[in-house]
């Protein structure tokens, strides 16, 4: 009898069966059957279950589950998933064992197949919303006779997000269950994939299951890298499950069985298992189990133990499907095998009930893949080449409609040393992964190609290009998956072996290594995009160099070279509209209004900015470009509200096309930014952690990181912003190399940094990149460090400490502060320059130069309360004046401007100048009259403080520290030390054993 029903027609499919459930075939030689019980793992199962809860309720919720290989993850997830309700989807995707050649997106498009059966392919597409053509593309064989024929925008981005869409669209009718086994094993694409859907997917009905060997993740694993991030993640859990203990062996083995072992067996079989719950498993239903001395004696003998007892046609087809992975469909083993579907469902049933395979939908699986990578290694070298000849073979004829994966394909060959088939079908995989955004697989099956290629002798043919051009289009493609330093490598072997008389092909290598160093932060780029012009020299008119004058144009603006930028976008300018191309004429108009606009020529530079967008009509790359230069030129000329309705335009667009990660990122720090010049603090730091939740490469992420270390300094967490820009501070400063409004942003903010810890020295060090000889200015960046730099010249002047200039060597303060001076008079034609130059003036006023001038403080504040100054300006002034008014003894002032700057500072969430009011206020003692001599009873006390307030308080009274405080009513410390600088502020204490004391007789 087999355990395979033939189906009709003559072909045989697995019948669904439960792979956990043993089978009561005995031979007398095995016993062949697996536990029937979960042992050791009641903890994780509840922690699966409180998971579903939450999700159940409308949180989305990520569970993984690591351990070593045999530890019983799959089994555990099983018995999870046999426990849920009806109403609940539960996708399925298993990760290829492929090493490096698994194929992309292979456990999410497994995952997607089964939600298409379930809701149908039309709910499917319908759920994608506006991303349904990239869905379309991970999906062609759901939507033949559906698609425009439109090639996909926005990358794998736009992939991503058709996903989410799909998943978060269902959870909404019906909870979702995704899982993905073997993480150790995804590829590239589907790791990204995932971390995309933790990160973004927030309040979805969705819990994402994913079991991963903790024991397999080496050093340069992508998993190993994630891991920290995801520990980080509030919505994530992590649980690593543990070897069984003695008792808990012996009651595994007990449940095998049917009675309790012999001690001495069952020592036996703790010691060889040490505790792992497949081998405990395998070894005790081996034959000969009653016996000590036929216990086998290694863990190859342990995985083969069932294996070496099935009859011989049994285990040549276990070597068979060995070699097409962990999982092999039903259709697939009928294309390989030579036997008859009988003899098929014969040897699938024989190895079914001795628990070696199981039953997985329509296809056989290992019950563990180490079992599986056992018997793999059984292979005799002529049987490794005619079964993955065979297989290579069967998967080139697609079925389904779906398209042959010539990935698995180059695999097999690869494995038959089949050169010249591994090389064509390595060609194909590098262009089905790179159609599909899968850069990372284009890339390894791009290398192999190029590996190859000398063995085959007939390369170009094949292949349809020389050597020199696929080097050039891989070393693209590894950009575009992260690896600028590898693509580098290749485009230096393409380079060196082109001929620089075909100019365009030579041109093109140099600026694309010229984008590839940019990309890591390497200098170089400018230098290479001026080879590449002298290449095309006396060449006729092209896109190519006017796409190569545009970039050279935008190098030099980030460097604020803004009058070679000029010449450069005009030559640039000229060459696109020789060829009448519009896109490469906006980016020119963009980059020479911008330059012209940050050089000081401002109405130029916004009819330049005009122009730029007239042009970009009809092209999203030259639109996204001017919507973020000119949002920028708006936020930097202190006109916030424009800015911010611009960049928001631009950010919706550039999430509708897919490239959120990078335009997108720098178009909402350009609404971000504006924000907080408006004041409007909470709604940019809740859009700034969304924005730095996207991950974006740096160049993109670089202002978000710079924008979130200042939000925090100045709401008054000083060692959570060190504890940041530590963390940033690499990757910002190699940022900073490239782009000058990166070295000046991450001047100030570092500065500031020094400054609120009070050390001066390395403030200056940080600023005075202003006086750097040679620099050239950009005034809108220029300002605000300016203001800064004479605000660390005061301090060291009321410490006496000596200050050096650009070269190291000291100089006087007075010095100093005339190349500061001639800083600001060089950005004087700025909008926001009067706001900035009265605080220098007042910084750098007073007797002894250390900001102590009232008068001078009261300009300040007349000036930065002008729209165009950010709002942050103004309570920093009016704290000033209180510090001036109370260094020259007028206290009644001193208050009412304290006061002042506290109402401001607080209703703009700057918690940095509410403490430094609140520490000014108790040293000039700014208590009223009215609060000393209140009566100390609940109700005047009520009155003045929170209920929060209130509550700490009384802890005070009890003796308690902030820090205790803290945990009792679960709030940080810093919170606590506020609420009890307020109640010292409100209720007149100097003391904590002054409130103390009026919390005691204020008791009803």
């Amino acid at each position: 009898m087999t355990l395979i029903e033939p189906a009709p027609g003559g072909s045989h499919a697995p019948r669904p069966s439960d792979p956990y459930v043993g089978g009561s075939w005995n031979d007398g030689l095995m016993r062949a059957t697996v536990s029937p019980s979960l042992v050791g793992r009641q903890a994780d199962f509840e922690a699966l279950e409180d998971a579903y809860a939450d999700i159940v309720s409308g949180s989305t919720r990520t569970l993984l589950i690591g351990g070593e290989a045999g530890i019983g993850k799959t089994r555990l997830v099983a018995e999870f998933l046999q426990s849920m309700p009806p109403e609940a989807i539960v996708l399925r995707g298993q990760s290829v064992d492929f090493d490096r050649d698994a194929p992309p997106y292979a456990p999410i498009l497994a995952a997607l197949r089964s939600l298409a059966q379930e809701v149908g392919e039309a709910a499917l597409f319908d759920a994608s919303g506006p991303a349904r053509d990239a869905l379309a593309l991970l999906l062609p064989e759901l939507s033949a006779g559906d698609q425009s024929n439109a090639p996909v925008r926005g990358g794998a981005d736009r992939l991503y997000d058709a996903v989410a869409e799909v998943l978060e669209n269902v959870a909404a009718v019906r909870p979702v269950v995704l899982l993905v086994e073997d993480l150790h094993w995804i590829d590239p694409q589907s790791l990204g994939l995932l971390r995309f859907l933790i990160r973004v997917v927030e309040d979805s009905r969705l819990l994402i299951l994913l079991t991963f060997r903790s024991d397999e993740l080496g050093r340069g694993s992508a998993l190993r890298a994630l891991l920290p991030e995801l520990d980080r993640n509030r919505r994530v859990e992590r649980r690593e499950l543990a070897r069984l203990d003695r008792r808990q062996v012996r009651e595994m083995a007990t449940a095998i069985l049917d009675s309790p072992p012999d001690e001495d067996e069952l020592a036996q079989v703790y010691v060889r298992t040490e505790g792992v719950p497949f081998f405990v498993e395998e070894l005790v239903c081996c034959s000969g189990v009653r016996s000590i001395d036929s216990f086998p004696d290694s863990l190859r003998d342990i995985l083969l133990a069932r294996y070496e007892q099935l009859g011989e046609p049994t285990q040549r087809m276990l070597r068979l499907l060995a070699a097409g992975g962990v999982r092999v469909e039903h259709e697939l083993l009928v294309e390989v095998c030579d036997e008859s579907a009988e003899a098929i469902d014969l040897a699938a049933g024989e190895a079914i009930a001795a628990s070696v395979l199981v039953v997985d939908g329509t296809a056989y699986a290992f019950r563990h893949a180490l079992v599986r990578e056992a018997i793999h290694d059984q292979l005799l070298p002529g049987e490794r080449v005619r079964f993955h000849t065979r297989y290579a073979q069967a998967l080139a004829v697609p079925s389904g409609g779906g398209g042959a994966d010539a990935t698995a394909i180059s695999y097999h060959w690869m494995a038959a040393h089949n050169v010249r088939e591994a090389f064509i079908a390595s060609l194909a995989a590098y262009q089905q992964a790179r159609s599909s955004f899968a850069f990372a697989t284009a890339a390894t099956m791009g290398e192999r190609a190029l590996e190859l290629w000398e063995q085959v002798s007939d390369a170009v043919e094949l292949a349809g290009r020389t050597k020199v051009e696929l080097l050039g289009e891989i070393s693209y493609v590894l950009r575009n998956a992260g690896e600028s330093e590898r693509a580098i490598l290749l485009i230096d072997e393409a380079i060196a072996l082109s001929d620089p008389a075909d100019a365009a092909a030579y041109a093109l290598l140099l600026r694309n290594k010229a984008s590839y160093l940019a990309n890591i932060g390497q200098i170089g780029s400018i230098d290479l995009l001026r080879q590449a012009l002298a290449v095309l020299e006396g060449q006729p008119p092209s896109v190519l160099r006017a796409n190569v004058l545009g970039e050279l144009a935008a190098r030099l603006m980030l460097i604020a070279r803004f009058d070679a930028a000029i010449e450069m976008a005009d030559g640039a300018f000229a060459e696109a509209s020789a060829v009448d191309n519009r896109a490469r004429m906006s980016v020119a108009s963009n980059i020479r209004g911008f330059s012209r606009l940050a050089s000081g020529d401002i109405e130029a530079g916004i009819a330049d900015l005009a122009l730029a967008r007239e042009y970009a009509v009809g092209n999203d790359s030259a639109r996204l470009r001017y919507w973020v230069n000119q949002s920028d030129a708006l936020n930097l000329l202190g006109r916030y509200e424009e800015a911010v309705r611009t960049a928001e335009e631009g950010a919706e667009r550039a999430r509708q096309r897919g490239v959120e990660r990078t335009s997108g990122a720098v178009l909402l720090s350009n609404v971000i930014s504006p924000l907080y010049a408006l004041g409007q603090t909470q709604r940019a730091d809740e859009m700034l952690d969304r924005a730095l939740e996207l991950d974006a490469p740096i160049g993109f992420s670089a202002p978000l990181r710079r924008l979130k270390v200042h939000a925090v300094l100045w709401s008054g967490d000083r060692p959570l912003a060190e504890r940041l820009l530590r963390g940033w501070d690499a990757s910002l400063r190699q940022q900073s190399r490239l782009d000058t409004q990166a070295q000046l942003g991450l001047a100030l903010v570092s500065g500031e940094l020094a400054l609120a810890r009070g050390d001066a020295a390395a403030a200056w060090s940080d600023v005075r990149v202003l006086i750097e000889p040679e620099r050239h200015p950009f005034a809108a960046y220029d300002l605000p460090l300016v203001a800064l730099a004479a605000r660390v010249l005061a301090a060291a002047r009321v410490t006496g400490r000596a200050l050096s200039d650009a070269n190291g060597e000291p100089r006087s303060s007075g010095a100093l502060e005339g190349d500061v001076r001639i800083a600001l008079s060089a950005a004087s034609v700025w909008p926001t320059a009067p706001a900035y130059a009265a605080i220098v003036d007042a910084e750098l006023g007073g007797p002894r130069g250390t900001g102590t001038d009232p008068e001078l403080w009261q300009i300040a504040i007349a000036a930065t309360a002008d729209a165009v100054a950010p709002a942050q300006l103004l309570p920093y002034a009016q704290f000033r004046l209180a510090e001036a008014l109370a260094n020259a003894g007028d206290r009644a002032g001193a208050r009412a401007a304290a006061h002042a700057a506290r109402d401001r500072a607080e209703s703009i969430g700057m918690g940095l100048i509410v403490d430094s009011v609140t520490e000014l206020e108790r040293r000039v003692g700014a208590a009223t009259a009215d609060h000393r001599d209140a009566p100390a009873d609940a109700a005047s006390l009520d009155a003045l403080l929170t209920e929060r307030e209130r509550q700490v308080l009384d802890l005070v009274a009890r003796g308690l520290s902030n820090g205790q405080i803290a945990e009792q009513l679960f709030i940080s410390t810093k919170t606590a030390s506020v609420h009890v600088s307020n109640i010292l502020r409100k209720t007149g204490a100097t003391t904590r054993t002054e409130a103390a004391y009026l919390s005691a007789h204020a008791s009803p």
